[in-house]
Protein backbone atom coordinates (compact mmCIF):
# COMPACT_ATOMS: atom_id res chain seq x y z
CA UNK A 1 0.00 0.00 0.00
CA UNK A 2 1.44 3.35 -1.09
CA UNK A 3 0.54 6.37 1.59
CA UNK A 4 -1.33 9.24 0.57
CA UNK A 5 2.08 12.02 0.29
CA UNK A 6 0.13 14.30 1.79
CA UNK A 7 0.18 12.60 4.70
CA UNK A 8 4.43 13.32 5.19
CA UNK A 9 4.59 17.08 5.65
CA UNK A 10 1.57 16.22 8.84
CA UNK A 11 3.57 13.60 9.91
CA UNK A 12 7.35 15.62 9.83
CA UNK A 13 5.00 18.63 12.31
CA UNK A 14 4.13 15.84 14.74
CA UNK A 15 7.71 15.07 14.95
CA UNK A 16 9.08 18.42 15.12
CA UNK A 17 5.98 18.77 18.42
CA UNK A 18 7.90 16.36 19.81
CA UNK A 19 10.93 17.57 19.44
CA UNK A 20 10.30 21.24 20.90
CA UNK A 21 8.67 19.29 23.77
CA UNK A 22 11.56 17.61 24.45
CA UNK A 23 13.44 20.79 23.84
CA UNK A 24 11.15 22.68 26.62
CA UNK A 25 11.72 19.57 29.24
CA UNK A 26 15.37 20.45 28.32
CA UNK A 27 15.32 24.07 29.38
CA UNK A 28 12.38 23.92 31.64
CA UNK A 29 13.33 21.67 34.12
CA UNK A 30 17.31 23.15 34.64
CA UNK A 31 15.52 26.73 35.19
CA UNK A 32 13.18 24.90 37.91
CA UNK A 33 16.27 23.45 39.43
CA UNK A 34 18.37 26.92 38.79
CA UNK A 35 15.04 29.30 40.30
CA UNK A 36 14.87 27.04 43.23
CA UNK A 37 11.57 25.22 42.62
CA UNK A 38 11.06 21.55 43.36
CA UNK A 39 8.61 20.12 40.98
CA UNK A 40 7.97 17.33 43.65
CA UNK A 41 7.42 19.72 45.81
CA UNK A 42 4.57 21.78 44.28
CA UNK A 43 1.29 22.34 45.65
CA UNK A 44 -1.85 20.05 44.55
CA UNK A 45 -2.97 22.35 41.29
CA UNK A 46 0.11 24.03 40.16
CA UNK A 47 0.54 24.82 36.86
CA UNK A 48 3.56 26.71 34.57
CA UNK A 49 1.98 29.68 35.01
CA UNK A 50 2.73 30.03 38.21
CA UNK A 51 6.42 30.09 37.93
CA UNK A 52 6.40 31.65 34.64
CA UNK A 53 7.62 35.22 36.00
CA UNK A 54 10.49 33.26 37.64
CA UNK A 55 11.98 31.51 34.44
CA UNK A 56 14.45 33.19 32.18
CA UNK A 57 12.37 34.68 28.44
CA UNK A 58 14.40 31.73 26.45
CA UNK A 59 12.60 28.84 28.56
CA UNK A 60 9.14 30.98 28.36
CA UNK A 61 9.85 31.24 24.57
CA UNK A 62 9.82 27.42 24.09
CA UNK A 63 6.86 27.05 26.15
CA UNK A 64 4.99 29.45 24.35
CA UNK A 65 5.37 27.13 21.15
CA UNK A 66 5.23 24.40 21.90
CA UNK A 67 1.51 25.50 23.27
CA UNK A 68 1.41 27.16 19.47
CA UNK A 69 2.46 24.14 18.00
CA UNK A 70 -0.71 22.73 19.99
CA UNK A 71 -3.07 24.96 18.67
CA UNK A 72 -3.15 25.73 14.82
CA UNK A 73 -1.54 22.83 13.44
CA UNK A 74 -4.75 20.61 14.83
CA UNK A 75 -6.63 22.24 11.83
CA UNK A 76 -3.71 21.55 9.62
CA UNK A 77 -4.33 17.68 10.99
CA UNK A 78 -8.01 17.90 10.23
CA UNK A 79 -7.67 19.38 7.16
CA UNK A 80 -5.02 16.92 5.62
CA UNK A 81 -7.09 13.68 6.93
CA UNK A 82 -10.21 14.92 5.20
CA UNK A 83 -8.05 15.14 2.10
CA UNK A 84 -6.41 12.05 2.77
CA UNK A 85 -9.52 10.38 2.88
CA UNK A 86 -11.36 12.17 -0.38
CA UNK A 87 -8.49 10.55 -2.44
CA UNK A 88 -6.76 14.03 -3.07
CA UNK A 89 -3.77 13.98 -5.14
CA UNK A 90 -3.14 17.49 -6.28
CA UNK A 91 0.19 18.64 -6.31
CA UNK A 92 -0.77 21.96 -5.28
CA UNK A 93 -1.96 20.58 -2.47
CA UNK A 94 1.17 18.99 -1.33
CA UNK A 95 2.87 22.07 -1.95
CA UNK A 96 0.64 23.74 0.36
CA UNK A 97 1.18 21.18 3.11
CA UNK A 98 5.32 21.06 3.30
CA UNK A 99 4.62 25.03 2.59
CA UNK A 100 2.94 25.11 6.47
CA UNK A 101 4.96 22.70 7.68
CA UNK A 102 8.24 24.27 7.06
CA UNK A 103 6.83 27.87 7.85
CA UNK A 104 5.37 26.22 11.65
CA UNK A 105 9.32 25.07 11.84
CA UNK A 106 10.92 28.44 10.90
CA UNK A 107 8.16 29.94 13.61
CA UNK A 108 9.21 27.42 16.37
CA UNK A 109 12.61 28.14 15.55
CA UNK A 110 12.27 31.95 15.16
CA UNK A 111 10.21 32.10 18.34
CA UNK A 112 12.62 29.85 20.24
CA UNK A 113 15.90 31.45 19.28
CA UNK A 114 15.16 35.12 18.38
CA UNK A 115 11.70 35.97 19.08
CA UNK A 116 10.96 39.47 17.41
CA UNK A 117 7.44 39.26 16.94
CA UNK A 118 7.63 41.33 13.90
CA UNK A 119 9.21 38.15 11.68
CA UNK A 120 7.20 35.65 13.82
CA UNK A 121 4.08 37.62 12.65
CA UNK A 122 4.92 37.25 8.82
CA UNK A 123 5.40 33.71 9.52
CA UNK A 124 2.46 32.80 11.14
CA UNK A 125 0.07 34.89 8.77
CA UNK A 126 2.21 33.00 5.58
CA UNK A 127 1.64 29.37 7.02
CA UNK A 128 -2.08 30.44 8.12
CA UNK A 129 -2.35 31.51 4.32
CA UNK A 130 -1.47 27.76 3.61
CA UNK A 131 -3.94 26.66 5.98
CA UNK A 132 -6.54 28.47 4.63
CA UNK A 133 -6.11 27.14 0.98
CA UNK A 134 -5.88 23.87 1.78
CA UNK A 135 -9.21 23.96 4.14
CA UNK A 136 -10.70 25.75 0.99
CA UNK A 137 -9.51 22.90 -1.42
CA UNK A 138 -10.86 20.50 1.24
CA UNK A 139 -14.24 22.13 1.57
CA UNK A 140 -14.50 21.90 -2.39
CA UNK A 141 -13.45 18.59 -2.76
CA UNK A 142 -16.06 17.20 -0.50
CA UNK A 143 -18.65 19.09 -2.07
CA UNK A 144 -18.35 17.83 -5.25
Amino acid sequence: MNANPLLAPAAVLVLWSLIVLFWLVLTRFPAFAKAGIKVGNSPRGARYADVEKDMPAGVNWVSHNYTHLMEQPTLFYAVIAILVLAGDTHTINLMLAWGYTGLRIAHSLWQCLVNVVAVRVVLFTLSTLCLLALAIHAVMLTLH
